[in-house]
C-alpha cells in the first residue's frame, strides 16, 4: 500500500546561563531541546457508499401531489427490499406553493422528497440506482472508508508516523553529537472525508427503456497522521 511520509524540523537550542545569586542555592542548567514535527500518510480504499435519490414533480390539487409522490416512493421503497445489502431510510419531504404572475396566486404546488441509501456493497448499491433513476433522480453520492477501514489504516499510519518521528530525533541528536530522549510528544489524526462520485447522465429515452446499473468508481482516500514533539539533548 502507498505511503508517504514529510518531515520538518525545527531546532531549538535552549542553552541556560548560570546565574549566581548571592541569596540563592545553584541550580543545573536546563538541557537544550530540539521541536521535531513530522506527517505521515497511507491510501484506504473507499469501501462505502451513501447516494441520495429524490422525486419532484408539480400538481394543482395538493391531494393529488401527495399520492403521485407517495406512489413512487413507495414503489421505490419495494424495489429497495429487494436489495438487503442495501440500506434506505426516507429523507426529507418538501412541499411548497408555485405562484403565478400575481404572487398572491397559487397556481400550483410542488413537492419533492428523498430516501438515502447506503451500503458496502457497491455492486448491489449500482444495480438498485439504475433501477430507482428510471423514476428518480440521482442527487448526490459519496464514497469514504468505513470506520473499521479508516481506524486499521490510520494505526498503520500512525506507526509509520512514530517511527519517522524517531528516525528524524535520533539524526538531529547524532549530528550535534549528543544522545536524546523525548520531552513530550503528540499525535494528531484527521476525520473521514467523504469523496462525492459523479454518476452518469442518462436520458429520459433511456431510462424509461430499461434500468441501467449507475456506475461507481470508489477509488482511494488519504488519511494522514502527523506527530508534533520534543526532545531533549543529553551529554
Amino acid at each position: 500500500m502507498r505511503k508517504a511520509i514529510f518531515f520538518s524540523t525545527s531546532l531549538a537550542l535552549l542553552l541556560a546561563g548560570t546565574v549566581v545569586h548571592a541569596a540563592e542555592s545553584s541550580t543545573a542548567p536546563a538541557l537544550p531541546t530540539a521541536d521535531i514535527s513530522v506527517e505521515a500518510s497511507r491510501a484506504a480504499p473507499n469501501d462505502q457508499f451513501r447516494a441520495q435519490v429524490y422525486y419532484e414533480t408539480s400538481e394543482a390539487s395538493p391531494a393529488e401531489l401527495a399520492r403521485k409522490v407517495n406512489s413512487v416512493i413507495a414503489q421505490a421503497l419495494q424495489t429497495a427490499r429487494s436489495y438487503p445489502a442495501v440500506k434506505v431510510r426516507t429523507g426529507n419531504n418538501m412541499t411548497y406553493p408555485v405562484y403565478g404572475k400575481n404572487v398572491r396566486n397559487i397556481e400550483a404546488w410542488r413537492m419533492r422528497s428523498t430516501l438515502n441509501l447506503e451500503a458496502n456493497d457497491a455492486p448491489a448499491l449500482s444495480e438498485l440506482l439504475g433501477k430507482l433513476q428510471q423514476s428518480m433522480v440521482i442527487g448526490g453520492l459519496n464514497a469514504a472508508p468505513s470506520a473499521e477501514t479508516w481506524k486499521k489504516i490510520e494505526d498503520q499510519a500512525i506507526v509509520d508516523a512514530l517511527t519517522a518521528f524517531e528516525a528524524r530525533a535520533k539524526l538531529v541528536a547524532t549530528s550535534l553529537s549528543k544522545k536524546w530522549k523525548i520531552k513530550h510528544v503528540s499525535v494528531n489524526t484527521g476525520g473521514i472525508q467523504q469523496k462525492p462520485i459523479m454518476p452518469l447522465a442518462r436520458s429520459a429515452g433511456l431510462m424509461a427503456a430499461e434500468a441501467v446499473a449507475a456506475p461507481i468508481e470508489a477509488g482511494d482516500s488519504t488519511v494522514s497522521v502527523s506527530v508534533n514533539g520534543q526532545i531533549e539533548l543529553l551529554e
